[in-house]
């Protein structure tokens, strides 16, 4: 979310709001940066200066008085963070995990799973155990972040290549885009509710073919495009002080949904007896492409966790601090099934779409606070998870050309040609098309970073080479590419391709390893890649 990503709040407590401006937008000089003055840079931006930190006591940054990064592959948003920098804490991480969690797509991945027949506790157990792996993934993924201060893009630099990090870095920016437009259509979504019912109820309202939705909701996605779009742009410092207060709001309007639920539906007796409509084997066949898709809903973050943990105090503030997500997401989860549950005893149907839900539900003043705190969330969402993904891989391409703004209107522009209502249009195509389909790209890279990071480099990384385009550099590679980890992504992705066509239609039949292949998509990816890197790395 993502991520989020994935519904994704960035929530820091306000003292501390300075420290994320590498994260957020960011004036060409609004950071002194200090090189020894011996050292020439025909850079127009300044740069951070290396300052070798607690964590990196390692032989990492030989002879840094005389080193000179290349300016093509460095700017603020792409150097190590400073030793003063470094604040998060380990609560500080886990609560910013509260503000990812608590959304509407964690919401909705939940009642999905209600709605494709699981019963109750079999929909904890796959979220649970999915987000358990993920986990074990974010604390592997962020280790480097803390280690050397180092974001994603820059760390993708050592199994890639200097130049080959676009590859990946640009992969996952193109799904926080698709997550993105996803958000927006949430808030626009939110917009649609507070029309009058006859707009709601003219023809304007019925879909149009070629647009897959309709003119009124499509409206309403591009008034919430623009109006966070000048936000995004313009207005960080006000979303900074909306993003200390989204968590405990968006957990209050949790709360009361809860309640509502509760007292509407009887208690929960009839909720929890809700047995599953599925058989054993129909269970096994839905369990785990549902637990791929809910790896998938955070291994977008999983690969772009560097960009947070560069922040953190230690390593162990940083395990720390991810350990929040199972146990969150497990906490949300069964909010999310809980309500999804009542609505069968309630409406005598199932409503997964909390958005749909709160029209149901109706009521002015109901209705206005539940859209404020989704319009918040998803706001806040959009900033910190899926804006730094791609602007720093757009930095990383060119950093020149590209900072943080530009990269964020790119990335609105790119979240309209996802055209996320047809992602959103029902639990399967959410689930099986868009979640299941994208991990088929995260697993394979998230493979190799880490087979490169543990078993090829060691954990030890030459952080002067990052940042050199010199023929001798530890990661220059061929041409600055490295095509082991180009091929082992290629071939963890092949095998994937044929189920994901026969998804979207454009295949009609494809053998039954195949399709078992795409319902395991991330994991197949990632173990296949990573196996396989590790081979072509270590032949003699």
């Amino acid at each position: 979310m993502i991520s989020n990503s994935t519904s994704f709040t960035f929530n820091i407590h306000h003292h501390h709001h300075h420290h994320l401006r590498i994260l957020t937008t960011r004036k060409p000089n609004s950071i002194p940066l200090s090189f020894p003055p011996t050292i020439q840079l025909t850079s127009t931006k300044p740069l951070n200066n290396f300052t070798p930190m607690s964590s990196t006591r390692l032989n990492s940054i030989p002879d840094f008085q005389n080193f000179q990064p290349d300016p093509t592959l460095i700017n603020d948003d792409l150097a190590p963070t400073k030793q003063s920098q470094r604040t998060f804490s380990g609560w500080e991480m886990a609560s910013l995990w509260v503000g990812l969690v608590v959304g509407v797509p964690s919401y909705y991945l939940a009642g999905s799973l209600v709605d494709l027949g699981m019963a109750w506790w079999q929909g904890i157990l796959t979220v649970v155990s999915a987000n358990i792996i993920t986990f074990i993934a974010l604390g592997l993924t962020g280790h480097p972040g803390t280690r050397y201060g180092i974001p994603f893009p820059v760390l993708a630099r050592s199994a890639f290549g200097i130049r080959g990090a676009h590859i990946p870095t640009l992969l996952r920016g193109l799904v926080a885009c698709g997550w993105y437009g996803i958000e927006t259509w949430i808030g626009g979504e939110a917009i649609f509710l507070l029309l009058p019912n006859t707009i709601k109820n003219s023809g304007m309202s019925k879909p149009v073919s070629w647009l897959g939705t309709s003119p009124i909701e499509f409206a309403c996605f591009l008034v919430f495009w623009f109006a966070q779009l000048v936000v995004v742009i313009k207005g960080m410092e006000g979303i900074r002080e909306l993003e200390k207060y989204s968590a405990p709001v968006l957990i209050v309007l949790t709360s009361c949904l809860l309640v509502w639920a509760y007292v509407n539906a009887g208690g929960f007796g009839q909720i929890l007896s809700m047995s599953s409509r599925l058989s054993s084997s129909e269970f096994w066949a839905l369990f785990f492409p549902s637990l791929t898709a809910n790896v998938s809903f955070w291994a977008t973050l999983a690969l772009n966790i560097p960009d947070f943990t560069r922040y953190a105090k230690s390593q162990k503030d940083q395990i720390i601090g991810q350990s929040g997500l199972p146990i969150f997401m497990g906490a949300f989860t069964f909010v999310g099934l809980a309500v999804t549950a009542s609505t069968q005893v309630i409406f005598g149907r199932t409503i997964s779409n909390p958005i749909q839900l709160l029209g149901e539900i109706g009521g002015m003043g109901a209705m206005i606070l539940s859209i404020f705190g989704i319009t918040l969330a998803t706001i806040t969402t959009n900033i910190a998870a899926n804006v730094v993904a791609p602007a720093n891989a757009l930095v990383n391409v060119s950093p020149s050309a590209f900072n943080f703004q530009r990269g964020a209107l790119l990335t609105a522009l790119l979240g309209i040609l996802f055209q996320p209502w047809r992602l959103l249009k029902s639990s399967e195509s959410f689930v099986y098309t868009w979640l299941v389909g994208y991990s088929a790209l995260m697993g394979p890279i998230a493979g190799i970073t880490l087979a490169d990071y543990y078993l090829v480099k060691r954990r030890n990384l030459r952080v002067n080479d990052l940042y050199t385009l010199n023929p001798a550099g530890s990661y220059f590679y061929y041409k600055g590419y490295n095509l082991e980890a180009i091929g082992a992504l290629v071939i963890g992705i092949l095998p994937v391709i044929p189920g994901f066509l026969q998804k979207i239609g454009l295949v009609n039949s494809i053998p039954e390893t195949l399709v078992t292949i795409y319902n395991n998509a991330w994991f197949f990816g990632f173990f296949t890649s990573a196996v396989v890197y590790w081979i072509f790395s270590t032949k003699p």
